[in-house]
This record gives structure tokens, sequence and C-alpha cells, in this order.
């Protein structure tokens, strides 16, 4: 496994550690947030309280039928709050009264005939008669001498039901219910509905976590709703950022662990008569050796503009460009410089490895896997075909496939070590938990100046619980990368403040551990998450919030350009401005 992979592990452990359950993270902070945010009127009381005779006993009753979803058939219909109507109450027809007329009328009678109205509504709304019902709900708001919410919510339910749906009029009808009732939960869940469908998100995100308030969490289908709201907001972001962000190399621990995951080969020969670019092209490759991976990338990139004498040469240098195009997620600029190193020297086979990745980041394993395949035809023998191809099973959760090509990789090369590692974690993943510790030990006894092995060993014994063993393995890695003269891997010191949290609930101990991390590596992300998360379960959101934006402008890909997102929104880091955040 190389670190770049593990690295990954550790983010996507962090997003989930501080809280057991991915609902209460979501709508728990968001709740909080809203409060702040200025509605904290929606939170004043869980229930909705007396709307007048035609709201009594819905409460109860809708509770207990929450369960079964409701049709136009049912009694009370799928969202409408009255009963239906007796027959003998919508056998008269009241006839349209004019202004005048209303005016001139008696408070009691004007009450008695909107009753009527709205019962009439309810009948037409259960034999699906959605624009007679919205005629007589207008009627009764127009004839009723004190505005009722329920009318406004039952014409919000018809225009729904339209083909096609009338949003904006929901919202309306529910900016109109919500006005007489701010704790009206069903206009609440209606309108946030309406807003989702025509994609004002940030504004459907309130109404659902409001809701969700009123509900006291209990509703699963309001936790849902704010997680889909969240995922949109956040996909459409990512997609906006990767759009317009400019292309960068990431952290050098990332950069250097994806350079480590490939068996080290020579430098290329100059030619006899090298050119300008052949000589720029070795010096790329020493700046490679040298972990001066900005420097080699310039001068790879110079190198192929001045010339490269020969196939051979340009080949190598379209594979170390393509690359880090990968590597700064130019997937498809990648693909392209992979495609034209294979057709200047397809025996090339770590082309063939790398461009399966990029078949994979697409989506594509079908094309990966013969990538694989057409890289074994021209060399059978090198390892790192085994052990990447490993890796995209392993991905894939094919760990029992994954193991067999580890196996392969350290039969024909077993000096190194993520071979063996990997093979220990797919051992472990496939539930053969007492090869996996003995495969480990055995690597721990062949590499023991690698901190990787402990590393790695540490995290499989913190997944068991085995706290202080797993703190001794991350101390011994630190202690190894703390003597090499290259720059540390600083993943072990997010280890052990993650075990020390889990373990002890010790925050201050874990945030110690991720903050000397972020010296000395201040693009590492497994460090921005993990102390985004503990200030945000702390309740520090400032911090929270500037450490989400950091992760987000160290994402990668957009999946995790998106985690990060859906913590800043849900921190409240995008401010609702509409007429909808009273």
């Amino acid at each position: 496994m190389s670190s770049s992979t593990s690295s990954q592990g550790v983010v996507d452990r962090v997003q989930n550690f501080v809280f057991e359950h991915k609902h209460a993270v979501l709508i728990g902070t968001a709740a909080a947030l809203v409060a702040i945010g200025g509605v904290a009127y929606y939170a004043a009381s869980s229930s909705s309280g007396s709307r007048g005779d035609v709201e009594k006993g819905e409460g109860k009753k809708d509770k207990k039928k929450s369960k079964k979803r409701k049709t136009v058939k049912d009694d009370d219909g799928p969202i409408l709050e009255e009963r239906k109507p007796k027959a003998s109450a919508v056998e008269e027809e009241e006839r349209n009264y004019t202004a005048e007329e209303i005016a001139a009328m008696p408070e009691e009678e004007r009450t008695k005939i909107a009753a009527s109205l709205k019962a009439k509504g309810n009948a037409a709304y259960q034999q699906r008669k959605f624009a007679t019902a919205i005629d007589y709900y207008t009627r009764a708001i127009a004839v009723t001498p004190k505005p009722e919410p329920v009318f406004f919510s039952n014409r919000a339910a018809c225009y729904v039901n339209l083909n096609p749906p009338q949003h904006e009029k929901v919202v309306e009808d529910c900016d109109q219910a919500l006005a007489l009732d701010k704790n009206y939960l069903k206009a609440l869940n209606r309108r946030a509905t309406a807003l989702e469908a025509l994609d004002r998100l940030e504004d459907a995100l309130r109404d659902y976590t409001a809701a969700a308030i009123l509900d006291k969490f209990q509703n699963m289908a309001a936790a849902e709703a704010v997680e889909r709201v969240l995922k949109k907001l956040s996909t459409n972001k990512a997609q906006q950022i990767f759009a317009s962000r400019e292309k960068r190399l990431p952290s050098h621990m990332f950069t250097s662990a994806y350079f480590g995951a490939f068996r080290p080969r020579p430098l290329p020969q100059l030619p006899e008569n090298p050119s300008q670019g052949d000589h720029t092209l070795l010096m790329a490759f020493e700046a490679l050796q040298a972990s001066d991976y900005a420097h080699a990338f310039t001068l790879v990139t110079e190198a192929i503009e001045q010339g490269i004498s020969s196939d051979a040469g340009k080949a190598e240098a379209l594979n170390l460009r393509g690359t880090f195009k990968f590597l700064m997620t130019d997937v498809e600029g990648a693909k392209t410089d992979f495609l034209e190193s294979l057709q200047l020297d397809p025996t090339l086979t770590q082309t063939w490895v790398k461009i399966a990745s990029v078949w994979m980041e697409q989506g594509d394993p079908k094309q990966a896997f013969e990538s694989f395949e057409k890289a074994i035809e021209y060399n059978p023998n090198d390892p790192d075909i085994y052990y990447h191809r490993g890796q995209v099973l392993f991905i894939m959760n094919e760990f029992g496939d994954a193991a067999e090509n580890y196996t392969k990789s350290t039969e024909l090369d077993d000096k190194f070590v993520f071979s063996h590692i990997q093979l220990a974690v797919a051992q472990y993943k496939s539930g053969n938990l007492a090869n996996s510790m003995a495969t480990f030990r055995k690597t721990l006894r062949a590499f023991p100046d690698r901190s990787e092995p402990q590393n790695y060993y540490g995290e499989l014994l913190l997944d068991q619980q085995r706290y202080p063993d797993a703190i001794e393995k991350f101390e011994r890695a630190i202690e190894i990368e703390r003597a090499k003269s290259t720059p540390m891997n600083v993943l072990p010191l997010v280890n052990k403040g993650l075990a020390l949290f889990q373990w002890k609930q010790d925050v201050e101990a874990a945030e110690k551990c991720c903050q000397e991390a972020l010296e000395i590596d201040p693009e590492c992300e497994a460090a921005v998450a993990t102390l985004a998360q503990l200030s945000l379960q702390q309740g520090k959101i400032d911090i929270a919030l500037k450490m989400f934006d950091r992760q987000s402008q160290l994402a990668r890909s957009e999946p995790e350009l998106m985690s990060a997102l859906t913590y800043q929104y849900v921190s409240g880091n995008v401010p609702c401005t509409s007429a909808h955040c009273v």
C-alpha cells in the first residue's frame, strides 16, 4: 500500500470518527447553525401548536401513520391536513361572493362559508380534481375573516400535484402559511420540496434542516433530504471549482508516495550526440530523484518543447509529464501523454500501468485490465504490473484476487516493501486475521528501518481497538521518520493523534499531533481533515470552517472536494441571503 492510498484512508476515517452516525453529523451541525443564522424561531417549539379546530387531533394521527405512505384515496389524503368531509358537508354549492358582499357579511357567517369551501376543496382533492380544489381554497381564503395557514398549505398541495407542478406558487402559498404559523411543519416541508425542485438548494437546505429540528431529528426522511441537498450543493460547487481551478501538484507527501509506488529505474542514458532536450530530460529525472517535483515537472515540459532525439527518450518524457498531469488531476492531459508515449514505445510497461489508473479514474475498469494485460504481454516479469493490478482489485473489494497479485509481485521482487504491506492488508480485509498479522510481523523483520510497516500495522491494530499497541507502532514509525534525511512522512503523527482521540477522547493531544504534522507538511490533507473534525466536534465553528476550506483547496478529486464542501455547507459557511432566511 502506498502512502497516498493510506493517506486517503485516514481522510475517509476522520470524516466519520467524531460522529457515530452520519445523519447526526449533517443534521446536528446544521441545526446549530440554523439557530446561529437567524432562524432560531424554528427550534422554539417542537410542536405546531393549535391552529384552530381544523388542525385538532391531526398531529398524533400523522405521527402514528408516518411509516405508511398516504395516497389521495386515504381519508386525509397524502399531505392535506383535513379528514375527508361527510357527504352532507359538500352538497350545497356556495356561489362566488363579491368583495362588497363579503365585507357586509357577519364574521360568523364568513367563518362558516370558509370552512365549507375548504371542505369542498378537500373533497375535490380526494377526487384528484386539483384545479377545482384550488378554486375552493382560493375562495375560502377570500371569504374567511381570519386567514388560516391550512388554507394556503392545502392549496400548495394542489399546486404540487398539477401537471406540470407549479413550484413557484407552492413556495408563495407556503410563505403565507408560515407567516401565519412559523412552526407549521407540513408547510415547511412542502416549501423545502418546492425549493429543491426549483434548484434553490441553499434555501431548501435551510427549510429541511428547520423541519428536522421541529421533528426532534426523529424523521429519517428529513435527515435524508438534508443529506441529498447537501450532496447536490457540494457536487455543483465542486464542479465549478474544478472547472476554474489552476492545476497544481498535491502535497509533497502525496506526490512522493505516488512515485514511491513504482520501483526505481536507472536514469536514461544520453545518446552519442545529445540534443538540448536530451540534457534537459536527464536533469528532470535527476530532480525527480531528489524529490524536487515542481522542478522536475518544469524541466520535463521544457525537454519536450526543446525536442528529444530518440523515440525512447520522448516516450519516457511523455510518461513522466503524463504522471505529473495525472497527479494534478488533469486526467485527459495525462491520457493524451500516455497514449502518445505508448505509440512511440509500446514496450514501456510502466506507461501501460499508469494509463490503467487513468481508465479507472474515468470509470472504465475493462480498459484498465486490458492495459495490465498489454503490459504483461511485453514484460511478464515486471513486478510493478502485478502490484498495481492488485491495487485496482483492492479498490474494487476483490481482496482475494488482489492478494494473489501482491504475492506475484513479491515473488518477482521481494525488496519492495509496499507489496508486502498491501498483501497483509488484503488478507486482513478478507478476514484472514492470523495470516495478516503473520505477514506484518514478517515484513517488520524484513524492513526494520522502514516506517511504513510500523504505520500500517498500527492502523490495523487501531481498527481492532488495540490502542496501546497501535500507538506504540505509530511512535516507532515517527521515530524512524525523524531520523531520515528526506522530508518526513507525517502520516504516523496524524494516526497517533487519531488513536489518542479514539482511545482517551484526548482532544488536546490529538490536535497537538495534527498541528505538528502541519508544521512539517502544511499540505497534509489527513492532518487538515482531522483538525477540522476535532474543531467541529468541540463547537469551534470558525476554526472548523478554516480547516474545511483548506481541505477543499487540497482536495485532488471531485469526491474529496465534495466531502470537504459538504462540511463547509453544514457548518454554515454558505450564508443564506434569501427572504426565506427569516
